[in-house]
């Protein structure tokens, strides 16, 4: 077996492990599961009467898919490690102390993540008032109750950020500033000051939503522009992604390759990439395409061909490794795939199955739509399930705006990168950008008043229907698609 594809086995059969044990299946039954995988995959090699490579092939997968049970076992000794560290008293009145250690969450309230200090431990949730502010690197003393977070949802939503209780309005007083990474503390002041450019030259409005397209910013949104993203299906625009962090990897590699050479643009533009995902405040969508970004890059360095199939498994594979709890109780996490999963095999096999030919069209208005189509398709169980809502609308929304967001985030990135120096000059490249913005927020709040065909709920056997329906129209593709020698990475 190839080393590309026993590295895709690997990881596959890995997360597979992880998710099991997410889904609260005891290690013994893992266990069984994956023996009788191994068994199955032997049985029906020699069953078919497969030849030596394909007899070699099966044992490599017999042998892999043992990596089951390694997965389970890894996120059970995460789990076990996780909880040696808390130690946080609950429901009860104390004097806490600890340092903000995540970009502050400043809206109507302050949500601060707490790194609490002796004799306390692990992270709480802390909500106060929007002042006086506080910010990354802060000690704080705290006089309050920190309770366990309810509902089980939301607790399994903190505990893979490693928050374990929440307090609400407890007393705060500053006791020192600057605690903190100081690179972080310095990338976060960066994010600072370009929303406050965009703030200075643009609306309120447009340049809230500009800090979103840009850096993941959504603390200054309006509730009615959130509703009206959430109606139209827009909400993905300001959630950074693959589509957001690939333009930034290929435009920083396409500038310092030509100013630095191949082997130097490698290594800026990884570390560009590593330190703007930090600045954003390395969300799982960011991480992903981070991941994958990169993954791009070292394939562009060794000269070989960049394989979508391995990379994204690579790239959910080395992120369950940082965290595997991610998997299956981080929403944005498993969105994320689902959309790109999507955009790579079911919108191909959608334009085959349309007889549409391959070419970005007008504006790229052909390639979006597909694109979209890929990723809504992929998703709709999933958004019906998990927010028991999804308008079918979102698709020509989608469309009308997504051929417009790389040129406003190039040119909202230019706008800050001109604003440091010469505010004047920034604001004709404002001008711009604002024309743009108010023709994507006049397609998204004018859609966003729209509840057409609006499908509220699905079983769990239909999404299984639909899943298998999708899975066998990616088969029908590959097997109509022309195979061609190549290398793969």
């Amino acid at each position: 077996m190839r080393i590309y594809d026993i590295a895709f086995y690997f990881a596959s059969f890995f997360l597979a492990g992880v998710l099991l044990y997410s889904l609260s299946i005891s290690l013994l039954i893992i266990a069984l599961i994956a023996a009788l995988a191994a068994i199955f995959i032997i049985a029906i090699t020699y069953i078919s009467r497969g030849t030596i490579s394909r007899y070699s092939k099966a044992l490599w997968l017999a042998g892999l898919s043992l990596m089951i049970l390694l997965g389970a076992l890894y996120v059970s000794l995460y789990v076990h490690l996780e909880n040696q560290k808390i130690n946080i008293v609950f429901n009860k009145k104390v004097s806490f102390s600890g340092i903000v250690v995540a970009y502050p969450d400043h809206g109507k309230t302050q949500n601060l993540v707490i790194d609490l200090k002796s004799p306390y431990a692990g992270k709480t949730l802390v909500k106060i008032p929007p002042y006086p502010s506080f910010d990354y690197g802060d000690r704080i003393q705290f006089e309050g109750t920190i309770q366990s977070p309810q509902p089980l949802a939301y607790a399994n939503y903190l505990k893979k950020e490693h928050i374990f209780g929440v307090s609400a309005s407890p007393q705060a007083q500053l006791i020192s500033k600057n605690n903190g990474s100081s690179i972080r503390a310095e990338l976060f002041r960066l994010k600072e000051t370009m929303i406050s450019i965009f703030q200075k030259i643009l609306p309120e409005e447009k340049a809230a939503f500009l800090a979103g397209l840009t850096l993941g910013e959504q603390a200054e949104f309006s509730k009615e522009l959130k509703d009206a993203m959430k109606a139209s299906g827009t909400t993905h625009l300001v959630a950074l992604s693959g589509y957001n962090i690939s333009i930034i990897a290929i435009t920083l590699s396409a500038l310092f390759g030509k100013a630095l050479g191949k082997r130097w643009s490698f290594f800026l533009s990884i570390l560009v990439i590593v330190l703007f995902v930090l600045m954003t405040g390395a969300e799982a969508s960011a991480m992903r395409a981070a991941i994958m970004g990169i993954l791009l890059l070292v394939a562009n360095q060794v000269g070989r061909m960049y394989s979508v199939r391995n990379a994204i498994v690579l790239a959910a594979f080395f992120m369950v490794l940082i965290n595997p709890l991610i998997l299956r109780f981080d929403v944005g996490f498993e969105l994320s795939f689902l959309a790109l999963v999507g955009i790579v095999y079911v919108a191909p096999a959608a334009r085959k199955l349309l007889r549409i030919k391959d070419d970005p069209g007008i504006l790229g208005l052909r390639k979006a739509f597909f694109e979209t189509l890929g990723a809504q398709l992929a998703v709709i169980p999933f958004l019906i399930i998990t927010f028991g809502i999804f308008s079918p609308i979102s698709l020509l929304t989608n469309i009308l705006v997504l051929a417009f967001v790389p040129l406003t985030m190039a040119l909202g990135f230019i706008t800050a990168g001109i604003g440091f120096f010469s505010f004047s000059f920034a604001m004709i490249f404002g001008w711009i950008v604002n024309l743009l913005l108010s023709y994507e927020l006049f397609i998204i709040t004018s859609f966003g008043r729209v509840s057409l065909l609006t499908i509220t709920s699905m079983s769990i056997s239909l999404a299984f229907v639909y899943y298998a329906a999708l899975i066998v129209l990616i088969a029908w593709y590959k097997l109509r698609k022309p195979v061609f020698a190549q290398k793969v990475y």
